[in-house]
């Protein structure tokens, strides 16, 4: 399937501009993209075989927000541990944040465990083959879903991660960055570039987010290691600079967000539950800390006892 065509330079709805070149068509893109990922994929432990379905969505929950080097450690020990959906659902959910460890976003632990119950209740303890079976699991979107599909059972599914949205943005659209939010103009884009055949595109699915990752990165784009280089939109028009809504940094120190990564530390550390005066000397500012803490004890991440003591949910 090709993408959609805009008008060429010398027609006449088209006003020709400084490195302006046709859109490329998905097949032009598929080939190289593939090519270059056959011989330059990284051995990541969920792309093995042997990781199974199940491998795929730890990996998937743990991959967001959050780069492979950090995820790689407790990934293998989240594997050992839970090889199975139906090994995690069997125990406590505070078990799943307390093993999720300093990964960040720890609810994504709580909705992990979560899709493992429902697996393990629903479709006896295998991850379901079908992709609206997936999205109706409890803390799966579209993307987690579509990504499911396709790494793990080799399905037809586009998918959006930030990495691909940069590639197809660049290479299609000719802007350095994305929106800030998926768009329906650039999830109708990914599904023109999707190739027709099951298998190559699940394999185009996987290439073109290891380019994004290792290649067309948001800072120091390697354009002389590009497979698609010579047709990127962006490159020819000379890497114009970003002019649309101001892009969303992450900041942390200071933020809520510390103060309930350092509230969690403390609960994951004890084997018994935590008196609120041992949660007052993680910070000072008590307004801040007691906003932390409530936003975690609405979250479920934790579970408030009788005389102000503290402990990891149990149920």
């Amino acid at each position: 399937m090709t993408a959609p065509t805009k008008p060429t330079p010398n027609s006449p709805a088209h006003s020709p501009a400084p490195g302006d070149v046709p859109e490329p068509a998905g097949e032009d893109l598929h080939r190289p993209v593939i090519a270059w990922f056959d011989t330059h994929a990284r051995d990541l432990p969920w792309r093995r075989e042997d990781a199974g379905p199940w491998g795929v969505m730890v990996s998937e929950f743990m991959l967001q927000q959050t780069p492979v080097s950090r995820v790689l450690p407790v990934y293998e020990q989240w594997l050992a541990r839970w090889p199975r959906p139906a090994d995690l659902a069997k125990e406590a959910p505070g078990e799943a944040v307390r093993a999720w460890g300093r990964l960040g976003y720890p609810r994504r632990a709580l909705r992990l465990h979560g899709a493992a119950v429902a697996i393990t209740e629903r479709h006896g303890g295998d991850v379901p083959t079908q992709h609206a079976q997936l999205l109706a699991l409890p803390g799966i979107g579209e993307y987690t879903a579509a990504a499911v599909a396709s790494f793990a059972y080799g399905q037809r599914h586009a998918v959006l991660d930030t990495n691909v949205r940069r590639v197809f943005a660049r290479a299609v659209t000719g802007v350095q960055y994305p929106p800030n939010a998926t768009t329906a103009a650039e999830r109708k884009l990914a599904r023109a570039l999707l190739p027709e055949d099951e298998a190559t595109a699940s394999r185009w699915a996987a290439a073109s987010m290891e380019l994004g990752a290792l290649v067309c990165t948001a800072k120091n784009e390697d354009c002389a290691k590009c497979p698609i280089a010579a047709q990127c939109a962006w490159r020819a028009a000379g890497k114009p600079a970003h002019e649309g809504p101001a892009r969303r940094g992450q900041t942390y120190a200071g933020t809520d967000r510390q103060v309930r990564g350092k509230l969690l530390a403390v609960l994951r550390e004890a084997v018994t539950p935590v008196p609120q005066a041992a949660l007052d000397r993680v910070w000072d500012e008590p307004v801040q800390r007691a906003r932390a803490l409530d936003g975690l004890v609405a979250d479920g991440l934790v579970e408030p006892l009788a005389d102000g003591f503290y402990r990891l949910p149990l149920t």
